[in-house]
This record gives C-alpha cells, structure tokens and sequence, in this order.
C-alpha cells in the first residue's frame, strides 16, 4: 500500500541529487526545484561548507533532504560543481 508520504517524497524527489543553480533568498540559498510538479522549490540549507561563494556562480551538485525549511523543501550541497 502507497501512503501519502511515500507519494509526497516521490514529487519531491526525497534522496535524489540534482545540479541546480542557487539565489539567494532573504538568508536562504535557494534553488527551483528540478521537477515541474513539484509543490516546493529548494532550500540549501545544508553542506554550505563547501561553497567559496555565496550564492555560487556556477551550478552546484545538491540532494534533496526529507524535511521542510519555510515552506520548501531542504537542501544539501554534495559537491561544489557537477558531474557530467
């Protein structure tokens, strides 16, 4: 049986690691979240240690956290460039 939070994690992509563009917002690094359906843009909160700049010029590897931070979904920075 699917629960609702299992369908909610799927539309936002819970686990899944993207290479997303971040804007700072108010405080907050932010990013729009890869996938169209998805009710929540992103918030990097987390692994910031491995930005040089705040936001980073280029895009950023980042992996979707299963928790909300004002409103949309967690952040966390993997990698300070992306892959290929």
């Amino acid at each position: 049986m699917t629960s609702i939070r299992d369908l909610l994690s799927e539309s936002l992509a819970v686990g899944e690691t993207f290479c997303l563009e971040l804007e700072q917002r108010d405080e907050t690094l932010v990013a729009t979240h890869p996938y169209d359906a998805s009710p929540m843009d992103v918030a990097v909160v987390e692994g910031l240690d491995l930005l040089e700049e705040r936001p980073p010029p280029q895009p950023v590897e980042v992996e979707i956290v299963g928790r909300v931070v004002d409103g949309l979904v967690a952040g966390r920075v993997v990698s300070p460039t992306c892959e290929d």
